[in-house]
This record gives structure tokens, C-alpha cells and sequence, in this order.
């Protein structure tokens, strides 16, 4: 169920989740850091043998929603680790005012426990969801959840396999869907953190709703926000 990506971080696909009718591959991430700690990232369905695996690693200390749409899942994991602490992007605790939230996402790790090992930026000036960007540092790993996406063409069908297609979201490598692309009402601040995210030293894209990119990672970011710095 785990795969290791590299010393300390480990991926793993989840069960689609379909969302109006359109069926979004997920994936988490579990990075041990250097205290022993587990930090899960997008949690996804906590099946027994995930939960197993991710057991086997360590204790579960941060669990983190990169967006506001990533929530389907915190309920069973905050229930399965009552001692970990839960951290709400920007817009979640509105959303999800059942959840105890410990601490919000702040723009930058400082003041985060894992300050120094896992770096962090609020890709703002969108209207629709706010991510909050992940670079894990000794791996040279990027996480991001909602803003890159690739679904399959063969799990849509009709209406919603033409929108996906005019979205973007069908493409032949994974790329920013159109929505997002024009929910970026504010660009001088979504460019200042592009910039922040283009400066990483990235070999890996880990993604929710996309296969990962394993090799030149830094490229892979340049060329798919072509679209931004323009």
C-alpha cells in the first residue's frame, strides 16, 4: 500500500472519490521527520491495511489538509489519532466547523514543528481554493493537491468527459484546470509564491489527482505555470 519515494517519505494512491460525477484518483504522503513523528498529508480513506502500514512507520503527530477541499477524510483520521494534531488551510474551519482544528497553515514553516525539514507557501490570489504548497527538503519533494490534475479520459463518459476535456483536466501530462486558471484573480500575489515554489531545488511532484513525476521535478513546475508568468 506504501511505496517509499525516497529516506523518510512514502506516497500511496487512495480510492477515487467521486465529485459530481467526476471520479478524482487521491494520494497521500507520510513523511517521518526527524523527531520520529509521522506528517500525513492529504489524508485519504484510512483503510486497515493503510493504517497498518502507516502504524508500522511511527506515531501520527500533524495532519494536514493542503486545501479546503481536501476534508472527506479528517474525521476518521482525527477519531484514529485523537493525540495528532489537525491543521486547517485557509477557508476549512469555516467549512468544517465539527472539526477541532489544533493550529492553522501558516504562509512559511516557521513557528511549525517541522520547520527546517519541510518548507511551505500559500499559493494565493485564488478565488476558489487557497493550497497550501509542500517542498519536503531531504527528499527535494513538492506535494501539491487540487492546482495540477490528470484524470483518466476512461472514467468519464458524455457531458462530464467533454467538460473534464475543455477543463483541462484530461490532458496528456497533468496540468492546471481552466476553473483555477481563471479563479487567479489576484496574480501579483499568485506569482510571488510561484516564484517562492520555482526556487525549490525539486527532483519530485508528488500530486492528489495526478500520477507523480519522479525526475525534474523543478522543470516539470516551470513548465506547467508557464501559463501564470505570462
Amino acid at each position: 500500500m506504501l511505496q517509499l519515494v525516497d529516506e523518510n517519505i512514502w506516497t500511496a494512491a487512495g480510492p477515487q472519490v467521486g465529485v459530481l460525477g467526476f471520479a478524482y484518483p487521491t494520494r497521500l504522503a507520510v513523511i517521518r521527520l526527524a523527531d520520529g513523528g509521522l506528517f500525513i498529508w492529504s489524508p485519504t480513506a484510512l483503510e486497515p491495511e493503510l493504517k497498518a502500514a502507516v502504524d508500522a512507520l511511527g506515531p501520527v503527530r500533524h495532519l494536514v489538509s493542503p486545501t479546503a477541499l481536501h476534508n472527506l477524510f479528517l474525521t476518521e483520521w482525527q477519531a484514529a489519532y485523537p493525540d495528532a494534531r489537525l491543521y486547517a488551510p485557509p477557508g476549512l474551519r469555516q467549512q468544517r466547523p465539527d472539526l477541532a482544528f489544533d493550529a492553522d497553515l501558516e504562509d512559511g514553516a516557521a513557528g511549525h514543528p517541522w520547520a527546517g525539514e519541510i518548507d511551505q507557501v500559500h499559493f494565493a490570489g485564488n478565488q476558489i481554493a487557497i493550497e497550501v504548497v509542500v517542498f519536503h527538503k531531504a527528499s527535494r519533494t513538492v506535494l501539491f493537491a487540487d492546482l495540477i490534475q490528470q484524470l483518466d479520459p476512461a472514467s468519464l463518459k458524455g457531458w462530464r468527459a467533454l467538460i473534464a476535456r475543455l477543463d483541462l483536466m484530461t490532458g496528456p501530462t497533468p496540468q492546471t484546470p481552466r476553473k483555477f486558471r481563471l479563479a487567479f484573480t489576484d496574480r501579483k500575489a499568485a506569482r510571488a509564491a510561484l516564484a517562492h515554489i520555482t526556487a525549490w531545488p525539486a527532483r519530485r511532484v508528488l500530486m492528489a489527482h495526478a500520477p507523480p513525476v519522479m525526475e525534474d521535478g523543478q522543470a516539470f513546475l516551470t513548465r506547467t505555470f508557464a501559463w501564470l508568468r505570462g
